[in-house]
């Protein structure tokens, strides 16, 4: 009689950061945070009242690129509240408007396995961000990496991301620019792998920054696409508690 295989160890799903006391932390929660871009807009400041009537946590943005184009960026931590209670809410403040399907952008936070705080790091850090009064200029893109990048071995991998991440850390550690890093793999409809948000005070320092990332090896030999780019100044937000 052959003999049942040894069953496999369950995959491990949870977030990871950082060991404390010896003890790695982890934690099996995370935000979901989704854009949503419309036009045709008259009074963009009425749909933030509209939405903090709804009781759903969101930040609305002008699009620097659409006079009459506006974003709404969702936060919520159960992704089951992006599909009814979100369209009654679109039901609700965003029906008038002509939305803009090609700037959906949906992504997760997550741990790195190096954040100190892992719990901040995945539900608070993020809300902060978003609606820093110091930080209303906002750019939200999707990227994808070349599927050659995840075969090289994994210390060439690190290297490629250490001299990506110090020059974001340059910025933000000189208080112009701050990121939110957030995973789609399965989540886009365009099998992008990563949603990166870039606040900051100023807009040029935003766009200078994703300049500069044009000369990394990750960006320029290892992504397969990037964008589109959405740009936008924070007009406000409704029931975001940091």
């Amino acid at each position: 009689m052959a003999k049942k295989p040894h069953p496999l160890p369950p995959p491990d799903i949870y977030e990871t950061g950082a060991p404390v006391d010896g003890e790695a932390q982890q934690l099996d929660r995370r935000l979901y945070i989704q854009l949503l871009a419309f036009t045709g807009v008259q009074e963009p400041r009425d749909i933030v009242h509209c939405l903090s009537l709804a009781k759903f946590e969101a930040v609305v943005y002008a699009n620097a690129t659409d006079p009459a184009g506006v974003a709404v960026l969702f936060v919520t931590e159960d992704p089951a509240d992006l599909i009814e209670p979100l369209r009654r809410v679109c039901r609700e403040c965003l029906s008038k408007f002509t939305p803009l399907p090609e700037l959906t952008m949906i992504g997760r936070t997550y741990g790195a396995g190096r954040e100190r705080d892992l719990e901040d790091w995945l539900l608070r850090q993020p809300r902060r961000r978003l609606t820093d009064p110091d930080q209303p200029w906002a750019i939200w893109y999707p990227l994808r990496r070349k599927p050659a990048f995840y075969q090289l071995e994994p210390r060439e991998r690190g290297m490629i991301l250490a001299e990506h991440g110090m020059l974001g850390r340059r910025y933000g550690e000189a208080g112009l620019v701050q990121d939110i890093r957030l995973k789609c793999f399965g989540l886009d409809r365009n099998d992008n792998e990563f949603l990166i948000g870039l606040v900051g005070r100023e807009l040029n320092a935003l766009s200078c920054l994703v300049e500069d990332m044009r000369e990394t090896q990750q960006t320029a030999q290892h992504l397969d696409s990037l964008g589109p780019f959405f740009v936008g100044h924070r007009i406000g937000s409704a029931n975001i508690e940091t």
